[in-house]
């Protein structure tokens, strides 16, 4: 490559020391702070003939790591584009947990407010595909306390920390065992959390629904209109709900 363009140049220089690999080429460094501003640049010299190689320090290029404005502007200006995966946190963490692969969503970070980290997995709570997350050490603990919250305490996931590296470790449990074990020590290093899926529910009784119906009635709502909005959002019929309904009231 004419132009290596590394997220940490001493990185970089350290690792090809310990393969005994020669970087010919110009090294500029390319992170989170300058990839929108140099992106142009580099792809200047890709669009005169020459090949840019972007390198991070752990994980795949444009997966919370930079790269993403540079591959985007590399399509846009039609130049081609291509990669030689390295280690992935995302899959890493997928392969090693123990949960299910076959379908899988990436959510990277969690938001950091309290408010917004539970709107967040409120909405996921019935996601049936297993979930991979980042988090920062210090906040793993509230992630994982917010998440037995909104997913339930026994929903099973792991905890991978420090992929591919050194001091690689995979906590398994439950979240609210997780939760608790990383109350209790601090977790270092970069964080993935995988979380199972929600199970497929059972659909409703239409008594089950009978409470739900009688709260809305003692609100001050219509009998028909409180049992056609529970039915609706249950999917059952309106006139079984409404049997169940008027039996429930004769006992």
């Amino acid at each position: 490559a004419e132009v290596v363009a590394a997220e940490d140049t001493r990185r970089l220089l350290a690792l090809a020391a310990r393969l005994e690999l020669r970087v010919a080429g110009r090294i500029v460094s390319y992170h989170e702070h300058n990839e929108t501003a140099r992106a142009d640049e580099l792809l200047d010299v890709v669009e005169g003939g020459g090949t840019v190689l972007v390198v991070t320090d752990a994980g795949m290029p444009t997966v919370s790591d930079p790269g993403y404005r540079v591959v985007t502007r590399a399509v846009e200006r039609g130049l081609r584009v291509t990669a030689a995966p390295g280690p992935s946190a995302v899959l890493t963490a997928l392969a090693v947990s123990g949960l299910a692969t076959d379908r899988f969503c990436f959510e990277g970070f969690a938001p950091r407010k309290a408010g917004d980290r539970a709107r967040t997995f409120g909405a996921l709570a019935d996601e049936r595909r297993t979930m991979v997350f980042f988090e920062s050490p210090h906040r793993v603990h509230d992630t994982l306390a917010a998440m037995a919250e909104a997913f339930g305490p026994e929903r099973p996931a792991a905890v991978c920390r420090e992929l591919t590296k050194t001091y690689e470790e995979v906590l398994r449990g439950s979240l609210a065992e997780l939760a608790a074990r990383a109350g209790e020590e601090q977790l270092r290093g970069e964080i993935s959390i995988v979380v199972a899926g929600a199970q497929e529910q059972a659909p409703p009784s239409v008594e089950d629904l009978v409470p739900a119906v009688l709260t809305q009635v003692d609100a001050g709502t219509r009998l028909k209109e409180a049992v056609a909005a529970v039915a609706q959002r249950a999917g059952v019929p309106k006139r079984d709900l409404y049997e169940a309904v008027l039996a429930a009231r004769a006992r």
